[in-house]
């Protein structure tokens, strides 16, 4: 863990290179990902199955890696009833809030007598990627499948690494309506989805977290499907004053750090006694926690503490641009408001991040890396494609006709010049 003082003559220098620095993904996977891919093209059904065999030391056949309906309904069932009635509770705020982002179809005419709009139409397929390796990711698969489904998508496959399906992953997939789950995982699975194999079939976009193959494959089959986005390590800073307890911070730092040992967790504050409170208690919360490991490999390598006037805390947090920020202040909003480059932002000292990890209804996959300074987390419109409409009538033609000319014409392109002048009486 780094500390850092604003009021330092470096700071800034020191500063920008902590944040500058690269986390995860050694340049050797895109080489590994490449060979996955083209196996899985060229091979097919036969490669998911080699590679099951040898990365997930997993024996599967053509019949077995489809998870049936009935495997899926007995493993809801398996799932504990608080799990299952929490998995339920949030997938309805989860599709409460993502319904409320649909946009409207449109349809004018403007003074040139030209009819103009657009229509929203959701995707025919897509395939979300739920991460089987370190934890069970239930909450994966609402924030993904239930933006999704109330889009309207009419397909949508879920892969996820073979090995135990854990009952609160089928619970929630149950609650989704995702019924089409495959078991394979890691960039065969992207490559599947991506080009089809045997019995799965191509989507048009692929959704959801992964490690580093994942993404690197996500980042090589783009352009033959969408993506959502190119997935780092978490990421958390946190805006505290000295009138938090420092438990309640610890614990919000060490959320994101628990993730992975290439997470980040940073904590503003403008009370030096405060922060040397809050890292006695990430050391003391650290002995205990059972994702300890990683945690604290996170924290030593990775974490940061900045000493600043928490009118400072805007500036501060656009140039990390955090995938999550939490303003534990009263009155949040006065810096909260200032902030341009966050994928999430939550406010008050009642708002832990981890309320929109499960349950807030606001979608837990966010820019990482500083994406949040160019792109948003996921949402209904990552579902939705939008398409425009236009409609001359004979006058309006003759309204835009002669400019459509003269504009084809200046690029050098006659063939676009002699569709509308044709029309006009005129030969080019």
């Amino acid at each position: 863990m780094r500390r850092f003082r604003f009021d330092d003559p470096g700071f800034s220098a020191a500063f920008s290179a902590f944040v500058a620095e690269r986390r995860g993904t050694p340049d050797a996977v895109d080489v590994v990902v490449r060979d996955v891919l083209a196996a899985v093209r060229v091979e097919g059904v036969a490669a998911l199955l080699r590679f099951a065999r040898d990365f997930d030391k997993v024996e599967l056949t053509e019949a077995t890696l489809r998870v049936g309906p009935e495997e899926i309904a007995a493993g809801a069932a398996a799932c504990r009833p608080e799990v299952r009635e929490a998995i339920a509770f949030a997938a309805g705020r989860i599709r409460a809030y993502h319904e409320r982002q649909r946009p409207a179809d449109q349809h004018f005419v403007d003074e040139a007598g030209v009819e103009l709009g657009w229509r929203w139409t959701p995707l025919e397929a897509v395939g979300i990627y739920v991460p089987g390796g370190r934890a069970a990711y239930p909450s994966t698969v609402l924030m993904n499948a239930v933006p999704a489904a109330a889009a309207g998508v009419a397909r949508i496959a879920m892969v996820t690494p073979p090995g135990r399906l854990q009952p609160a992953v089928l619970a929630a997939a149950q609650a989704a309506g995702v019924s089409e789950i495959w078991r394979v995982g890691g960039a065969q699975a992207v490559a599947a989805l991506a080009y089809g194999a045997g019995p799965i079939r191509p989507v048009d976009k692929i959704v959801g977290p992964g490690n580093a193959f994942v993404t690197a494959a996500k980042r090589q089959v783009y352009g033959v499907v969408g993506i959502d986005a190119l997935a780092g390590p978490s990421e958390i800073v946190v805006v505290a004053d000295g009138a938090n307890d420092p438990d309640w911070i610890a614990a919000d730092l060490l959320s994101q750090a628990e993730h992975d040992p290439a997470a980040q967790s940073v904590l503003i504050t403008d009370d030096a006694a405060f922060a040397g409170r809050v890292e006695a208690a990430v050391e003391a919360q650290l002995s205990a926690l059972a994702t300890g490991d990683d945690a604290r490999a996170s924290w030593r390598e990775h974490g940061a503490v900045v000493i600043a006037p928490l009118d400072e805390a805007p500036g501060l947090v656009d140039l990390i641009a955090p995938e999550h920020v939490e303003f534990a202040l009263d009155a949040p909003e006065r810096l909260a408001d200032r902030v341009r480059h966050a994928g999430a932002i939550f406010l008050g000292r009642h708002t832990p991040e981890a309320i929109g990890d499960y349950v807030a209804g606001s979608n837990h996959v966010l820019p990482t890396s500083r994406a949040a300074r160019f792109s948003s987390g996921l949402s209904l419109y990552d579902f939705l494609k939008r398409t425009s409409i236009v409609k001359c009538s004979p006058a309006a033609f003759a309204a835009l006709a002669p400019a459509t000319v003269a504009l084809a014409e200046a690029e050098g392109l006659p063939a676009h010049a002699r569709s509308a002048a044709i029309r006009m009486g005129q030969s080019r």
